[in-house]
């Protein structure tokens, strides 16, 4: 019998993890948006009466049974300071295809891309950003950036369930790949020369890719040398810098067509 090599040994058994993962989604908001989401794998409902009657639509929509509980026995498998509101599922990861698939078709798309940004309140803020400014992914790696979390979801606000949020194996590669694909790829460095509005200039129906580094890190040696020009927001005083989710924010507006 062949031996199979160690890497593929580990990439199988990689897999295998994947399959078994799972999370729990907690809060009436990521509860809801999560049944009403044909995309995404239901495992486990467990709800108090009350919050049932707030979710009743979409639980029937999903066809999902409800473990329904008594309040004073409700204790759901999270955190015990995870502010629940009597509502949690259990859910498999979304998979949102590939890189490719979800950067392409707007006429100027614009994508967030985070280096190790690994809070998860700060990638759940800043899907909700990129849901309402029209952003067509949000890219972190698949380590050291935040997993699917129920603190993530929570703090999206239903926007992981629309929101495509890719983790890719490497964030460079993931550049030159936007790049071939005809982006213009910019890294937010607060001690850049140029701001975002003037790298842009005359270049707003181009597809844009925003790279977004961890707060005091900043991004990384590699990250910097691979994007296309390093780019700052303009700001009216100095103030020190901006949270991150804040800064993936702005940039996406500064960057969009107001035409």
């Amino acid at each position: 019998m062949i031996k199979k090599p160690k890497w593929v040994v580990e990439k199988e058994q990689g897999k295998k993890a994947e399959a078994r993962e799972t999370l729990w989604l907690f809060g009436l908001h990521a509860v809801r948006d999560a049944l009403m989401n044909p995309a995404r794998e239901k495992l486990t409902l467990m709800v108090t009466p009350n919050a049932l009657a707030k979710l009743e639509e979409a639980v029937s929509a999903s066809g999902i049974e409800p473990q329904v509980m008594d309040p004073r026995k409700f204790r759901p498998p999270i955190d015990a300071g995870s502010v629940h509101q009597g509502a949690v599922l259990e859910v498999k990861p979304l998979d949102w295809g590939r890189m490719a698939d979800v950067c392409i078709g707007d006429a100027a798309p614009r994508v967030i891309m985070l280096d190790r940004v690994t809070d998860p309140h700060n990638v759940g803020a800043i899907l909700r950003s990129a849901e309402v400014l029209g952003a067509s992914a949000v890219i972190g790696t698949r380590h050291h950036s935040a997993p699917e979390t129920g603190a993530l979801a929570k703090t999206a606000s239903g926007a992981l369930e629309r929101q495509p949020y890719l983790r890719i194996r490497n964030l460079a590669d993931g550049i030159r790949e936007l790049q071939n694909m005809g982006y213009l790829v910019l890294g937010l460095d607060g001690e850049a020369e140029i701001t975002i509005e003037a790298a842009v200039e005359g270049k707003r129906d181009r597809a844009v890719a925003l790279v977004l580094g961890a707060e005091g890190p900043g991004l990384r040696e590699k990250t910097r040398e691979t994007v296309d020009a390093l780019v700052r927001i303009d700001a009216g005083g100095a103030f020190g810098s901006l949270n991150v989710s804040n800064a993936a924010a702005i940039a996406l507006y500064a960057t969009k067509d107001h035409s």
